[in-house]
């Protein structure tokens, strides 16, 4: 198919794309700041440019997502123009069409019951839970060691017990029903709480009660994970709606001449339940 064969709004997008990959030539030539930056010196701002987008998300905010979308696009497009600066005898040297054309054949091969059959075989995938398991088994064909290897080192511990979680799920590893689970939550609370006794206070084994911390936060997220919830959106609402009730408290002491220092916690419990309907 011809570009001009294309649906109007395909070829818009296309030409979007081009405007982009233009104007990221003519800064990495132009730009002083452009030309200095590297795979290393815009990791950070691509790792802050996500937590932006993910808060976005988390606000609901389209406007503020496709801002965020636009910065993080940016990042992919600027990653593969560096890369593609390496020498022409390099191996490693790649570009936009080649990042393009990995992921589309990665796809195509990730997805056997849409694209094709594997080894003459027919590949069935009727349910959400196949699909992941066919996945899984397809990458450790690939040349993955473990189903976990590709769970990256550098996630937020939250976030990574979840993915550790499904991917084990994946591989058959998980248990069959939630009671089972919330079983599980249980006799790690027992177990932490034994070793952090709230009655006593008799100097704990901190290293102890901090592994089965641990285990009681990652039967929790196993929990979570089983009722579909996911622990990461989950905690992080909490943290927002925290912050705003207690910006309002801030507020509020302000308004009456006081200082949060000076208060006591009877006074405080006032302002922070009119904040519970308030914001």
């Amino acid at each position: 198919m011809t570009f001009d064969q294309l649906p109007t709004r395909r070829q818009d997008q296309l030409m979007a794309f081009n405007r982009l990959l233009t104007i990221m030539d003519e800064l990495r030539e132009q730009c002083p700041w452009d030309r200095k930056q590297t795979l290393e010196t815009l990791r950070h701002l691509t790792i802050e440019e996500t937590y932006e987008l993910s808060d976005a998300i988390l606000e609901k905010d389209l406007t503020e997502i496709k801002k965020e979308l636009g910065d993080i696009q940016l990042h992919l497009v600027f990653y593969a123009k560096i890369a593609s600066e390496l020498g022409m005898d390099d191996e490693r040297r790649f570009d936009m069409a080649d990042v393009l054309n990995s992921v589309c054949d990665k796809l195509i091969r990730r997805h056997p019951h849409i694209y094709g059959d594997v080894n003459g075989q027919t590949v069935v995938a009727d349910t959400e839970e196949q699909v992941k398991a066919n996945w899984e088994q397809l990458k450790l064909k690939e040349g993955n060691k473990s189903v976990l290897g590709g769970v990256p080192g550098s996630l937020p511990a939250l976030v990574k017990a979840m993915r550790i979680q499904e991917k084990a799920r994946g591989a058959g590893f998980d248990w069959d029903e939630k009671q089972q689970v919330w079983e599980k939550v249980e006799e790690e609370m027992q177990e932490f709480r034994d070793e952090f006794n709230v009655e006593s206070n008799d100097a704990i084994d901190k290293d102890r009660a901090e592994g089965e911390f641990g285990d009681l936060l990652f039967s929790l997220v196993n929990y979570a994970r089983f009722i579909d919830l996911n622990p990461e959106t989950a905690l992080e609402r909490t943290n927002k709606k925290f912050i705003k009730r207690f910006q309002y408290l801030e507020e509020q002491a302000r308004a009456s001449g006081k200082a949060l220092k000076d208060m006591t916690l009877a006074e405080m419990d006032v302002y922070w339940n009119e904040a519970k309907t308030a914001v």
